[in-house]
């Protein structure tokens, strides 16, 4: 069995590295093309749609975990952005990711990597706005972060090669973890057991598994070789979307940070929403 889990291990991991390390490398090198300053003006702006699309769109081209994500909300908050944009960026920094959603089409399918995309950014673009409706912005503190908004203005191979070594450093071992875990469940776990306890059809399972991940310190890299394994074993996919969603979306180092810029019930808005937002992508992906 342990012959078996080293096999598995290396060959999860030798395929996920190639997409991580190729992945990484290409939307550092494109991002010095990115007109940074000037999808922000976009975000000062009176329409929505407009707004809201290119909050995600920044998102979606700013890998960040959940933690790193903080200073770039207070740097927003501090050029007087729209509080509904600079929540739709906070909520949809973690989760949209283009190496990670590689990876995802690579050991789920493009089908589900579709689907998380544009269900993880409508909710997003809906929970931002809805918190923006109920006045959360006068429950943020005054913080002052300096050193912001300065961005690669050009197509620089060395820029590209050292922030793909400093992510390597900090998100890859992360990486290799989940390969590990999916390798040791995959060969160690019955099949039949995992099955049988969440395999079934019932709903319940998946705002258990959005409530279970909001503790777990989990970065996606590190989900993506787990749930993959769990679904080759029958788990179902609505608990394992929602269990990516919650432990990407928040977490205990991230909600300290953020207890720093946002009054109390502003966190409290935050955790319940990201459980809202799991729990609902997780529901669709049962559903569908």
């Amino acid at each position: 069995m342990l012959l078996d889990i080293l096999k598995d291990f290396v060959s999860i991991g030798l395929e996920l590295t190639l997409l991580f390390v190729g992945i990484t490398f290409l939307v550092n090198l494109l991002q010095g093309l990115v007109p940074f300053e000037k999808l922000e003006k976009y975000m000062f702006g009176k329409s929505k749609i407009v707004g809201s699309t290119v909050a995600i769109l920044l998102a979606f081209i700013t890998p960040f975990c959940s933690c790193s994500t903080i200073p770039i909300v207070v740097g927003m908050l501090q050029r007087k952005m729209r509080f509904g944009y600079v929540m739709i960026f906070l909520f949809a920094s973690p989760v949209l990711d283009p190496t990670i959603l590689t990876l995802m089409t690579a050991t789920l399918g493009w089908k589900v990597s579709i689907i998380y995309t544009v269900v993880t950014s409508i909710l997003s673009i809906v929970i931002g706005f809805t918190l923006e409706f109920l006045g959360f912005e006068k429950a943020v503190k005054n913080v002052v972060v300096t050193g912001l908004g300065e961005y690669n203005k050009k197509l620089d191979f060395k820029y590209a090669l050292k922030e793909t070594m400093s992510l390597m450093k900090t998100v890859y071992p992360y990486l290799l973890i989940g390969a590990l875990i999916g390798a040791i469940i995959h060969e160690a776990v019955p099949t039949e057991w995992i099955a049988n306890t969440l395999g079934g059809n019932q709903w319940w399972l998946i705002p258990i598994a959005a409530i279970i991940g909001i503790p777990l310190y989990i970065r996606l890299s590190t989900m993506i070789p787990i749930a993959q394994i769990f679904i080759l074993k029958g788990m179902a996919l609505g608990p394992v979307m929602a269990l990516i969603i919650s432990s990407t979306g928040a977490s205990l180092p991230e909600v300290t940070l953020l207890n720093s810029i946002f009054q109390k019930r502003l966190v409290i808005a935050f955790v319940l929403s990201v459980i809202t937002m799991a729990s609902l992508s997780g529901t669709i992906f049962y559903l569908i």
